[in-house]
C-alpha cells in the first residue's frame, strides 16, 4: 500500500467544492501518475469519515465539498467518537481472538501465510480498527502542527496519546501467548498500515 497525503487531496479542489473526476484527475503521485480510480475514491471515503469533506450527488455527478469545524468543542467531540467507535470495535474483536490460532500455516521464511478461516471476520475488524485508529493519529498530527488554535493542539494531542496508548496495550493483548513466527508476521502486518505523517494508505 502507497501513502496518500491528506493535503494533497484536498489541494486537487478548485476552491471549497469539486467533482470527484476532476480531483482524481489532478491528484497524483510521486510518479506523475493516477492512482487507481476505485482506490482513491475510498480515500476520499476514508476523508468524509475523518471530517475532511462531505459527499454529494450521484455517479457522474459526485462532488465533495470541504468541512471545517468552527467550534473546538465540536471538533474534539467528532475525534473522540472515532476513537470510541474503534477502541470498542478493537476491544470486541481481541476478545473473539484472544488465544486463538490467527494463522494456521507460515512459512519457513515468514513471507506466507494462511489464514484460520474460523476467525478471518474477527482478524479483519480489528486490522480495520487499528487502520483506521492509526489513520487518525496521522490526520492529528497534521491538524496539530498547522493549527493556530491553542486549545484545539493541546484537546488534540491528548487524543493522540489516548489512541497511542490503547493500540500499545491491544498489541500487548494480541500477542500475549503467540509464537516468535505467528508474532514477527502480525507485527509485520501491523507495521504496514502505518501511514506517514499527515498521510493515508491507498
Amino acid at each position: 500500500m502507497k501513502d496518500i497525503a491528506i493535503n494533497a487531496i484536498l489541494d486537487s479542489m478548485n476552491g471549497d467544492t469539486a467533482y470527484l473526476t476532476d480531483m482524481w484527475e489532478k491528484c497524483v503521485d510521486e510518479k506523475r501518475k493516477r492512482y487507481p480510480r476505485n482506490k482513491f475514491s475510498l480515500v476520499l471515503k476514508k476523508m468524509e469519515e475523518l471530517g475532511y469533506l462531505k459527499k454529494q450527488g450521484y455517479k457522474t455527478e459526485i462532488t465533495f465539498t470541504k468541512i471545517e469545524f468552527i467550534d473546538t468543542a465540536d471538533h474534539v467531540g467528532f475525534i473522540n467518537d472515532i476513537i470510541f467507535t474503534n477502541e470498542s470495535l478493537i476491544a470486541k474483536s481481541l476478545k473473539k481472538l484472544d488465544s486463538k490460532k490467527i494463522f494456521i500455516e507460515i512459512s519457513k521464511d515468514l513471507n506466507s501465510q494462511k489464514l484460520n478461516k474460523l476467525i478471518l471476520k474477527d482478524y479483519d475488524l480489528f486490522i480495520k480498527g487499528v487502520t483506521n485508529m492509526l489513520e487518525l493519529s496521522s490526520s492529528l498530527l497534521l491538524t496539530i502542527e498547522n493549527t493556530e488554535n491553542i486549545d484545539l493542539k493541546k484537546e488534540l494531542k491528548l487524543c493522540f496519546k489516548q489512541i497511542k496508548e490503547f493500540l500499545d496495550e491491544s498489541n500487548e493483548t494480541l500477542m500475549k501467548f503467540r509464537g516468535s513466527n505467528e508474532r514477527i508476521v502480525l507485527q509485520r502486518i501491523l507495521n504496514n498500515k502505518i501511514p506517514k505523517q499527515g498521510c493515508l494508505k491507498i
